[in-house]
């Protein structure tokens, strides 16, 4: 931010409030002198209901407590404005945000590629690595690629994206069943919430028996 400084005839404390005027009055509530409405209910810096009163009475107000005038609810009526420190409500409000967005988890689609004839090794060596990615709040999106004959029997590749599913069921719930684009089939796979570990939980066992009758690809 750019500060142009202007020597003018004025005493210290008020150029300090003209100050404080332009420096933040970019910023998104309006403050100080750009409140110009005809009444304002005014709240003092320590929470005390001051009564309705003219915007000037208010910024004047202000002033005497060497605060700003700040507009926190626009659209009461009267509008409601608040005597504190803006500049530090806007250190604070940045400090917070900043604070949440880095304790914000950004999901994404982490890929499993396998082939139709994956031996038991790799498989579950893919298997692990999906856990590990649903586990750290991620979606997997399973992908099966079919090669030349292999189109003949895409039955064996569905087989196989279902039997991953189940070995995930403890993790994850299945959100987009086995589809087949091209030589390409695909799964999506979400993870599971407190809320689905209740609902899904009676079909848990009959997930286990499926496993044994079906062959290792």
């Amino acid at each position: 931010m750019e500060v142009c400084c202007v020597r003018v005839p004025f005493p210290v404390s008020v150029l300090i409030f003209f100050w404080r005027c332009f420096r933040i009055s970019s910023l998104s509530h309006q403050i100080n002198e750009e409140i110009r409405d005809k009444e304002v209910r005014l709240i003092s810096a320590t929470g005390q209901q001051l009564g309705i009163m003219s915007s000037r009475a208010a910024n004047e107000e202000a002033q005497k407590a060497g605060l700003d005038l700040v507009k926190i609810s626009p659209k009461a009526v009267p509008p409601v404005c608040k005597i504190m420190d803006y500049g530090k409500f806007r250190f604070e409000q940045s400090k917070r945000e900043k604070e949440a967005k880095k304790n914000q988890h950004v999901v994404e689609i982490k890929e499993i590629r396998m082939s139709p004839s994956i031996d038991v090794g790799d498989f579950n060596t893919k298997l692990r690595n999906a856990h590990k990615f649903l586990g750290e709040g991620n979606r997997v999106k399973v992908t099966i690629r079919f090669r030349g004959r292999e189109m003949a029997h895409t039955d064996i590749g569905e087989n196989l994206l279902r039997r991953f599913a189940e070995e995930s069921a403890e993790v994850a719930v299945m959100d987009k069943k086995p589809v087949l684009d091209g030589r390409h089939m695909t799964m999506l796979l979400s993870p599971k919430t407190s809320k689905d570990a209740v609902t899904k939980a009676p079909a848990a066992k009959p997930a286990k028996e499926a496993r044994k009758t079906t062959p290792n690809q």
